[in-house]
């Protein structure tokens, strides 16, 4: 098995490198969607998909990456590790379970460093019905100029003004106006977009392809920034529904020992969202049943991740800004996102196979 640490990158190109290595290694074919942009060196971007297992499997386990792009570091190690995980990967094949690994939901904030995509989207808020009212947030309309203000670091004043919205209305709200997701300022965070980006619609051609016949369904999309340093919360990732949620639990509560969260009782690490992507699930496969997680690691405090996010989307609006400012924010960025240390990746990977086995253990059943 591959070292743990070995399995993470630095960049978005070493990372998708890795990954098609690690493809070709295991002798699984490789579709790539290409984004017509360049990264940040110059690098080609895509959208990879990797299927291990039959076409025609009735079970399918989906394993995505980088759904916001700089926590690609994590999630793209984890599946390069799993992809040279010679027991895990027979563990699947004798539960019948065909695994569809996608590296890089969002090629272009994984590259730039970036959560968003190329449309300064939050891609897991932008599975909405654009046709329809989209929602009002109008707490973060309040805080917008607050959480983007003239300079960084804020003067003073501003940083004040935040703080005694947060003192008034406490920490619980703040997160939830400025996390939950807002369609009204295209510059500013938690942006879910006036329509689909293309990573969305990239995703549900693959959806349908990949899991489009597919009898039961299950999915591990992979994040970092909430939570306890390293700890791989599991998050219910579908519907209210309360037979999918015992049935994610079934699966990966570990009797306990590992609950399953989730957004909709509080019990989550998470505010309640908007327009999150499982919910195209629904809608391209609805023959399936469907069990999915987010499993969320953690990294830096919330405000410490929050004021990092600031900082970048306060760097996107003043290209202008002094070189050792913006060196300073990408730095601050990835670590809010990414830690890069052995003992971290360790956990990060310990926490991922085991909740590997336990999805190709709830499809079999």
């Amino acid at each position: 098995m591959m070292d743990a640490a070995q399995a993470f990158s630095p960049s978005y190109a070493l990372a998708r490198q890795k990954f098609l290595a690690a493809c070709v290694a295991a002798g699984i074919p490789v579709e790539s969607h290409p984004l017509a942009l360049r990264g940040a060196d110059g690098e080609a971007l895509a959208m990879d998909v990797a299927r291990d297992g039959p076409a025609d499997a009735e079970r399918v386990l989906i394993v995505s990456s980088a759904c916001h792009g700089v926590e690609g570091h994590c999630g793209s190690g984890v599946q390069v590790h799993a992809l040279h995980d010679t027991a895990w990967r027979k563990a699947a094949r004798d539960a019948g379970v065909a695994v569809v690994h996608i590296h890089a939901l969002n090629p272009h904030g994984f590259s730039h460093g970036r959560r968003v995509t190329q449309e300064n989207v939050d891609l897991n808020r932008n599975f909405q019905d654009f046709a329809a009212p989209l929602p009002v947030n109008k707490p973060y309309a309040k805080l917008h100029a607050l959480l983007l203000p003239p300079q960084w670091p804020p003067a003073p004043r501003d940083q004040e003004a935040l703080e005694h919205w947060i003192a008034k209305h406490g920490m619980g709200e703040f997160q939830t106006a400025v996390t939950q997701g807002q369609y009204a300022f295209a510059d500013g965070m938690f942006f879910g977009g006036q329509a689909p980006t293309w990573s969305q619609r990239t995703l549900r051609q693959v959806l349908r392809q990949h899991a489009g016949r597919a009898r039961r369904v299950a999915w591990i999309d992979l994040h970092t920034g909430l939570g306890p340093s390293g700890l791989g919360e599991r998050i219910f990732a579908g519907r209210n529904d309360p037979a999918a949620y015992a049935r994610a639990s079934a699966w990966w509560g570990g009797g306990g020992a590992t609950p399953v969260t989730s957004i909709y009782d509080g019990s989550s690490a998470s505010a309640l969202l908007n327009g999150l992507m499982w919910n195209s699930i629904y809608e391209e496969c609805p023959q399936a049943e469907f069990t999915g997680i987010a499993m969320e690691y953690g990294t830096e405090p919330l405000m410490e991740v929050l004021t990092a996010m600031r900082g970048d989307h306060w760097l996107h609006l003043h290209p202008e800004a002094a070189p050792e400012l913006a060196q300073s924010i990408h730095q601050r960025m990835r670590a809010a996102f990414y830690t890069d240390t052995a003992a971290w990746k360790q956990r990060i990977v310990d926490q991922a196979r085991e909740a590997l086995f336990q999805a190709a253990e709830g499809l079999r059943g």
